[in-house]
């Protein structure tokens, strides 16, 4: 347990719990019971009950905010292709978040969620293309800035998830081995197998080959109590356009592993290492953080759907989905 002079202080709680709101100065008496009440929930919860913090997107916007107050101004190498100046960003090292995905799909609410998109870049990926002319024919246009004249991206995610090159030239498929996994660990849930279900995209040799090295570098899967979780990993987070389709894209493939697996879901974690604001965003943000966060939708899928491999678009649906206007930003690159 935390020591009485620990819990005394909320800001040495917030160093420990990184994923609670940082209250700003005058709220800090008002927030010192919740913060205690928190961090004494973190160590006496049964493994069975669900700690995301209610069907909102209250996470997301808390590490908005946490970035905003206590990130630092770094120089990056991205660049604005409309002026084609190097932009600054307010970045944070260092950041997890919890979303209880039987509470609610977690798609951001404080501006439009282009879902259509993030569902088809993942059947992209699942498909094990790396070619944007998928993306083209409907109307996806995300990846525009990274493809050659060919349309190439280089061995990016779809590649690495569907046919990772072994030293020894066989190919794995990782979502392959991940589908077979969680069956072992269904039949015996002491396999050992349990504890290795990864995909990872950060693959060395192909680095310097990839448009862009992957952000979302490695998720990891665990199946307990007959529900899929799944941890991301991702090295590098443009808060304000990636984050929320970051989010969405793995919450939504969690599900269809969960619905081929024919296992319930469980939690989606999100685990960051560079997090940061874009200065040219910095309006948009003061923006989304004065709006009111609607309930969360609710995702459907068809219930034809028995594999990843031949997944179609219209199989995908997400119903109740309220939100404010969209905020437009344009993309660091």
């Amino acid at each position: 347990m935390f020591s009485p002079n620990v819990l005394a202080d909320p800001q040495a709680i917030h160093s420990l719990l990184p994923g609670l709101p940082y209250p700003s100065a005058p709220s800090l008496p008002n927030k010192r019971e919740e913060i205690r009440q928190a961090a004494r929930l973190s160590r006496c919860l049964p493994s069975r009950v669900r700690t995301a913090s209610g069907q909102t997107m209250k996470q997301y916007l808390d590490l908005l905010r946490h970035v905003w107050d206590r990130g630092v101004r770094k120089p990056t190498r991205a660049v604005l292709r409309s002026t084609s100046e190097k932009i600054d960003a307010i970045s944070l090292f260092g950041y997890q978040m919890r979303f209880d995905l039987n509470q609610g799909f977690p798609a951001v609410t404080t501006k439009k969620l282009a879902f259509n998109a993030v569902v088809h870049e993942l059947l992209w990926f699942l498909k094990g293309s790396t070619n944007v002319d998928y993306l083209r024919e409907n109307n996806v246009t995300i990846w525009d800035e990274w493809a050659d004249e060919s349309g190439d991206v280089g061995p990016i995610y779809g590649k690495q998830w569907r046919s990772w090159q072994a030293p020894d030239g066989q190919t794995i498929d990782q979502i392959a081995y991940l589908l077979a996994g969680i069956e072992a660990v269904k039949k015996d849930r002491a396999a050992t197998v349990g504890r290795r279900l990864v995909i990872s995209a950060w693959n060395p040799p192909d680095v310097p080959k990839m448009a862009v090295p992957a952000c979302h570098t490695l998720s990891q899967f665990s199946l307990t109590e007959g529900r899929l979780s799944c941890q991301l990993y991702q090295r590098s987070a443009d808060l304000f356009l990636g984050v929320p389709f970051n989010i969405a894209s793995y919450a939504l493939l969690t599900h269809l592993v969960a619905h081929v697996s024919g296992v319930e879901v469980g939690e989606f974690i999100h685990t960051f290492g560079d997090v940061h604001i874009y200065t040219n965003h910095l309006a948009q943000v003061e923006e989304q953080l004065k709006r009111e966060p609607y309930p969360l939708p609710r995702l459907w899928i068809d219930s034809s759907v028995s594999n990843l491999d031949n997944i179609e678009r219209q199989q995908i649906d997400l119903l109740d989905y309220r939100h404010h206007p969209a905020l437009s930003g344009e993309v660091a690159v």
